[in-house]
């Protein structure tokens, strides 16, 4: 069957297709992207603004006109942290039903962690052993440790990379003091949670999923995404620690000219870099794997198991 996923995101609504079989690896057939960077779009209340939300109605139906051209049987529709946390979220819910006939499923940050880890489980198998999964989103971070499909652990915290670039990181490239002073927060925040996750021993391999880190890889030095989704990609601590620095003296545009970096993207990404050096030195990472499944692939695959 032909199944679309609606994924109203921090950052970007993103309808993924995909032919799906119970027992069977879901195939992509079609993606389609709008990014409309809701973390940045919240008024003084911490509320969507109306052109936020009248920018979401239509992409929502600009979606599923997509979905009835490519065949699509059954869209699986979800929102995650950027309408879960707005003050007016409840309201946005409502708006979007109205005007599209599309009800959102509101994800929690633990449910996020959770089919996160799924999707990674399912990629790496079982050989893998004890996962720790790192996500990086536009409104959060989420972390999951298990050695099962469903983790142990799992927690989602508020250091998504929109989130924090606007409302800690104002300048284009920001100023020293402003970096300095996320850092020490992130690593904070972080640092709450660790002993959640180490009690559980140390894991046998730890990865991260999300477009931050795939980016990061990139600039790192991985493969490109032309070469596949079967090619290794890996990201060193090490090599993290040296690009640092180097993406906070740039502008948004001089990252957005790095090789695998989107124009979209480019001035999220020194906060996104600021989080994932922090998991990886709390958590005593040296190397994580790029995994090319994340929320989106959970869903679905969540949604298979239930299917008679």
């Amino acid at each position: 069957m032909r199944l679309g996923v609606l994924d109203v995101g921090s950052n970007t609504v993103h309808l993924l297709v995909v032919d799906a079989h119970p027992g069977a690896r879901p195939l992509p057939a079609y993606s389609h992207k709008a990014e409309l960077r809701l973390a940045e779009l919240l008024d003084a209340r911490g509320a969507i603004s109306e052109a936020g939300v009248e920018r979401l109605v239509a992409t929502v139906q600009e979606a599923l006109q997509v979905a009835e051209d490519k065949g699509v049987e059954s869209v699986l529709p979800f929102a995650t942290s950027a309408v879960r946390e707005a003050s007016n979220g409840e309201e946005v819910l409502r708006r979007v039903a109205a005007e599209t006939e599309v009800e959102l499923q509101v994800l929690s940050g633990e449910d996020e962690a959770r089919l996160t880890f799924l999707a990674a489980r399912r990629w790496l198998g079982w050989s893998a052993g004890r996962l720790l999964v790192l996500d990086i989103g536009g409104g959060s971070l989420e972390i999951a440790y298990g050695l099962d499909e469903d983790p142990d652990a799992a927690v989602s915290l508020p250091l998504g990379a929109g989130r924090l670039t606007a409302g800690d990181l104002p300048g284009d490239p920001p100023e020293a003091e402003d970096v300095r002073t996320l850092r020490r927060r992130v690593r904070a925040e972080i640092a709450k949670v660790v002993s959640e996750f180490t009690r559980y021993g140390t894991p046998d391999r730890v990865v991260g999923t999300s477009k931050t880190f795939r980016q990061l890889a990139r600039i790192a030095g991985a493969a490109r995404s032309a070469e596949g989704l079967y090619v290794q990609r890996e990201l060193t601590r090490k090599k993290l620690e040296e690009w640092v620095p180097r993406l906070a003296a740039m502008s948004a545009q001089e990252r957005g000219t790095l090789p695998g970096v989107s124009e979209g993207r480019s001035r999220q990404l020194l906060a996104g870099a600021l989080v994932a050096e922090a998991a990886m030195d709390l958590f005593g990472v040296e190397t994580l794997e790029i995994c090319p499944w994340a929320l989106r692939e959970g869903v679905i695959l969540r949604r298979l198991d239930h299917l008679p």
